[in-house]
């Protein structure tokens, strides 16, 4: 009965009259939006690589450190005398080495004048072992070099060390599964994203089609878990060349600046990534309207009468949506009038146009009197 009367009194005021736009497709980017996490760009874990007590931990924790710079001193007593052992060695190799020499030089210039053949193939063969022996001497100097060279423990990357997992005085072996500490690096910083496999192809479907044109260069953008926007730079790096049996997903991986250590490894973050065009229908926002359940709708003017149409969208574009569904090139969509419009009203349309703040201008440049701001709020996707 209510709706009777409702269309009743429609009917002797006439019809309303209402402003529309032609729809026409746009080009617009075309983003996706994709769940991800932060990982480290380089991570090193810090292990000894000889055995001995902590004597000293020089660095500052939660610090930047350079490479190169001291994390970890092992006391060198033992490697310091390993190392005068392996010098002493050394010392009576080259001196056997000069004496054999000496000796096979004198046996070659007197060669049959009481000096044998076998006696100079033995004095060839005492050179040989001396040589050899010399070479196994500074093989050993060279390790104790490096036996005590490692007493020092340092940096082997540019970052930000974490605290000690040992104290001073600490015992600690060669290679041993406990870490001393980490060094992370973190500018740059790597995010890395999942997408469906699913998603992937239809997009990949799209480009062949040509309803997507690619652009050069991926835009990517970082939302991080306040809901901040991040202001730093991103580059694509590479998809993976495989989906994952597990999630059906594909990843990529995203390199941030991250001068101010904004971003942390193993923070769950979300990325914009614009892939390029897209030709679309372009609704203003002002000119929906959302139900209870949900639902986002416009009119568009048909047939004398306003119809009242669900639409369905793939996001949000300079305060329009981005329409994928219910209202197509060539419609007329209603965007002035529309505060006391009902379904199936008789209506008379005027065109308007409607600027980026959702205004509406008469085609002749003034405001119109009823304009799609008047209309309920949208909504968001």
């Amino acid at each position: 009965m209510a709706g009777g009367a409702v269309a009743q009194q429609q009917a002797a005021q006439g019809p309303s009259k209402v402003g529309v736009i032609t729809m026409t497709p746009e080009d617009v980017p075309y983003s996706i939006t994709l769940p991800g996490r932060a990982i480290a760009y380089e991570q090193a874990d810090i292990r000894p690589r000889v055995e001995g007590m902590v004597t000293a931990i020089p660095y500052a924790y939660g610090q930047p450190a350079k490479k190169g710079d001291v994390l970890f001193k092992i006391e060198p007593d033992t490697y310091e005398a390993e190392l005068a052992a392996a010098e002493a060695d050394v010392s009576s190799a080259q001196a056997s080495v000069q004496t054999a020499q000496s000796a096979y030089d004198r046996y070659s210039q007197i060669e049959g004048i009481g000096v044998t053949k076998s006696d100079l193939e033995t004095a060839a063969a005492t050179l040989a072992s001396s040589k050899a022996t010399l070479k196994s001497a500074e093989a050993a100097l060279q390790t104790a070099q490096l036996n005590l060279d490692r007493t020092s423990i340092v940096s082997p990357i540019d970052g930000v060390v974490e605290v000690p997992e040992v104290s001073v005085g600490t015992l600690v072996t060669a290679n041993q599964t406990d870490i001393l500490t980490t060094v992370t690096r973190l500018d740059p910083i790597y995010v890395d994203v999942s997408e469906s496999s699913a998603q992937m192809q239809r997009h990949r479907n799209w480009v062949a089609s040509g309803e997507l044109t690619l652009a050069d260069q991926v835009g990517v953008s970082l939302t991080l878990e306040t809901g901040e926007q991040y202001s730093g730079s991103g580059r694509m790096i590479s998809p993976s060349a495989v989906v994952s049996d597990t999630t059906g997903t594909v990843d990529f991986r995203i390199e941030f600046d991250n001068p101010d250590g904004k971003i942390l490894p193993g923070q769950f973050l979300r990325a914009s990534l614009t892939l390029g065009t897209k030709t679309a229908v372009l609704v203003p926002q002002n000119a929906t309207q959302r139900s209870a359940d949900g639902t986002l709708s416009a009119f568009i003017a048909k047939d004398g009468t306003a119809q009242k149409t669900p639409i369905t969208t793939s996001g949000s574009y300079d305060n329009a949506w981005v329409v994928t569904s219910g209202i197509e090139q060539g419609d007329l969509l209603i965007v002035d009038g529309l505060k006391t419009l009902q379904d199936g009203a008789a209506i008379t349309t005027v065109a308007v146009t409607i600027d980026a703040d959702g205004v509406v201008h008469d085609v002749d440049g003034d405001t119109a009197a009823d304009g799609a701001t008047d209309a309920p709020a949208a909504g968001s996707e």
